[in-house]
């Protein structure tokens, strides 16, 4: 089964993030950059595959130059392959624009018959990416998977839900996003940080993918942020000491919030 995997490189979630003064998109130069923990899920997930039944795994990213760093985490975990989007017109792309750039890489990729993703970037939490690449590409998509299973051209997943475990089944090929539960990523041994230095690494812009520079970037956004502003300090709470009247004083500062 030859599979693809789509991963992004995020801002880490223990550096500060902010946006860009210009034109409020994230600025990703301020912090330190990573592959992100739930690719990093999806692409164990993919190798776990590949190793029952044999096949190839491909990483696919969308982002700038620095996004290379994020690949080679990737390959170094086992991949065997990857393609890296990069273009500056990609810059502020929507969650739409991205789904689009996206289905058409997958498209220079011969013979996939599994997308696998992330249900949602830590950067952008939209949640939506892996759905528009299924609508786009017109495969079937089983989404928020806590637990995947491959059996020929056969794709099962498990979704957990607040009403419980949803069972979802369909042909390959497919597109499949998985949540936290999934597994556990391993870790790059120094075998395969070396190896990664040599596995392929196709770059791609627009044209190449065939995708308009009109429908991605800020010009094509359907939303754009035009204003924005940190998050003010919180202040400090109300402190009641109980002097044998502490509930009355706690329900009455309730009432005051418009809580009870």
């Amino acid at each position: 089964m030859n599979i693809v995997v789509l991963v992004k490189q995020v801002p880490d979630t223990y550096s500060e993030r902010k946006l860009s003064e210009a034109d409020h998109t994230l600025d990703r130069e301020s912090a330190d950059a990573v592959l992100d923990e739930i690719n990093e899920r999806a692409v164990e997930e993919a190798l776990q595959i590949k190793e029952a039944q044999g096949g190839e795994v491909t990483v696919l990213c969308m982002g700038p130059d620095r996004a290379t760093d994020a690949i080679r985490k990737a390959l170094s975990m086992g991949a065997d392959a990857a393609v890296h989007v990069c273009d500056e017109a990609l810059h502020g792309t929507d969650a739409l624009g991205t789904a689009r750039v996206l289905a058409a890489a997958i498209g220079t990729v011969d013979s996939v018959d599994l997308v696998i993703a992330g249900n949602e970037a830590t950067d952008g939490r939209s949640g939506a990416v892996p759905a528009m690449v299924a609508e786009l590409l017109g495969w079937p998509q089983l989404t928020y998977a806590r637990k995947v299973e491959v059996e020929g051209s056969t794709v099962r997943v498990e979704r957990e839900t607040d009403a419980g475990i949803v069972s979802l089944e369909a042909a390959a090929p497919a597109v499949v996003s998985v949540t936290e539960k999934i597994n556990e990523p391993r870790y790059p041994s120094f075998k395969g940080i070396m190896a990664a230095k040599k596995k392929p690494v196709t770059t791609l812009g627009l044209a190449e993918v065939g995708v308009d520079a009109a429908v991605v970037g800020l010009s094509g956004a359907g939303s754009q942020v035009v204003s924005s502003a940190p998050t003010p300090p919180k202040s400090a709470g109300e402190k009641v000491t109980d002097e044998g009247q502490g509930g009355v004083a706690i329900v009455e500062f309730l009432a005051g919030q418009k809580l009870v």
